[in-house]
This record gives C-alpha cells, structure tokens and sequence, in this order.
C-alpha cells in the first residue's frame, strides 16, 4: 500500500479527474478474517464530503455536503484520498444544475465501487444538529490490560446472563494502511447475548491504536472478533470517525437492523 502513489506528495487538478478515483478489494481484508463471499453481516459504508464546491451554469461557486452510502456487499471500497482529489477536481468545472453533478458523482463512485452507491447533496447550513451516540459510554472504566497491539483474546463475556445492552466508546484509534496517519472516531456495539465485560471490550477497542487497516476493515474485524469471543446473537457495530481530508467515514455492521442513523457527533 505505501508504494502508491496515494502515500506520496500530491498535486491538486484543476479539471474534472474521474481517474483519480481509486478502489480497494474488499476481499484482501477479508480473507485474513476468515470471511467468503457470506458474509456474517450486512450495513453500508456512511461517508459525508464536507467540502464541495464547483461552478453553475454562470460560473459562479456552489458549496455543498455529499451524503455517500457504499453498500458493504459492493466489492470494492472507494480510497478516501482518491475520492477527496476527485472532488477537488470538481471545483473550476461548471455543470448546468445540482441534479447534471449529482448524476456523474453517482456515475463515477458506482464505476469505482463496482455497485450502486447512493449520493445525496444537501445545501450548507450553520444549525446542523451534532448528536450524540446511544447507549452508555465504558470510557471511564479502568482496563483490563495495557495493550501494545491488536488483541482479540481481550474480549470475554462478565457472565452468562443474555442481555439487550449498547455500549460506545470515543477512545478508537487506527492508522491507515497507506500514510500511517492516525484516524480517530467513536465505536458503537450493540448486541443482545451474554453480557460482554465491559472494561474487557474498551480495552480490546484501545488495542487498535497501533492498528493498521482501512475504516471499513476495522469495524469488520471488531465484527467478527466480538461474535467469536463473546457469541452474541444479535450484533452491530458502528464507528463514526473523524473527519480527514473534509471527509467522514463510518462504516455500519449488523447481522439484525437494516439501516442506522447516518449522525454527525461532537468531533465531526
């Protein structure tokens, strides 16, 4: 991943680029957590672009936010700096309606993602509403360990007694593969099954921060390592992470509901 060009200096175009757009198998990560093609969950990828802008019809600016939802059964993931250059490139273009963008967006990421991605384009206002995640926050707990590396095995169940419980955190932490640049955002896990020790499960979440893999990989592992170790049989997991590059991503998991609120926390 560090040989790409994606990981080295880069110059912004000034002309429309659908090129730059870069995609990622999903597979690669998925098969070191012993996943084929049925998959123990469903969900979709939640991305919001912060910072669009282009010319209308008279070449005058227009700024919008970018709602992008890639579904988690699409092949390939979008990479995040490919997809800020080619909103970059958008900037000194002049398209005749918000509707004519829209439609080469959708065009462009559905090529790149090799499925249907669902774009939604909404106006810039100052009152957006910052939420706050369900559920009770384990941060203040003291950890079980003081993990220096990705450890599953911290994960146990407190007792045998089935539970409906959602628990997040603030405290995650990763790195991407591709820049070694650290990617902090909250992690929502929702289950029903026997209770999960939850001083067990913050630690296991801290134990990401030296990780490195993609948004999308990590929730996917937390995914599979909480259903392995702790045997819920109901389970979802969710991050929100901070914005980079003017661009949120935050991957959903589920193996029971269908959609979630596509949020915007205190750091986003």
């Amino acid at each position: 991943m560090k040989s790409l060009s994606l990981g080295e200096a880069t110059s912004y175009p000034q002309e429309y680029a659908p090129e730059l757009l870069f995609p990622v198998a999903r597979s690669e990560a998925r098969s070191a957590l012993g996943l084929g093609e049925e998959l123990p969950f469903h969900g979709a990828d939640l991305w919001t672009a912060w910072e669009l802008t282009w010319l209308d019809a008279a070449g005058k600016p227009a700024v919008a936010t970018v709602n992008i939802v890639v579904d988690a059964a699409s092949p390939r993931i979008i990479e995040s700096k490919s997809l800020k250059l080619y909103l970059n490139s958008l900037a000194m273009t002049q398209y005749a309606s918000w509707s004519d963008l829209r439609a080469v967006i959708v065009a462009d990421l559905s090529r790149t993602a090799a499925s249907d991605v669902d774009v939604t384009m909404a106006s810039v206002t100052p009152e957006q509403t910052i939420a706050t995640l369900p559920g009770t926050c384990v941060d203040d707990l003291q950890m079980t360990a003081t993990p220096t590396e990705l450890d599953a095995g911290l994960l146990r169940c407190q007792s045998d007694a089935v539970v409906c419980e959602t628990l997040h955190s603030h405290l995650l932490r990763s790195n991407c593969p591709v820049t070694d640049q650290p990617d902090c955002g909250s992690v929502l896990v929702r289950y029903e099954g026997p209770k999960i020790d939850p001083a067990a499960l913050l630690t296991y979440i801290v134990s990401f921060r030296r990780h490195n893999d993609f948004h999308e990989a990590c929730v996917e592992r937390m995914f599979v390592d909480i259903r392995k170790h702790c045997a819920p049989a109901a389970l979802t997991v969710y991050a929100r992470y901070n914005r980079r590059g003017g661009i949120d991503i935050n991957p959903f998991r589920s193996n029971f509901e269908g959609s979630i609120e596509n949020m915007r926390l205190w750091r986003q």
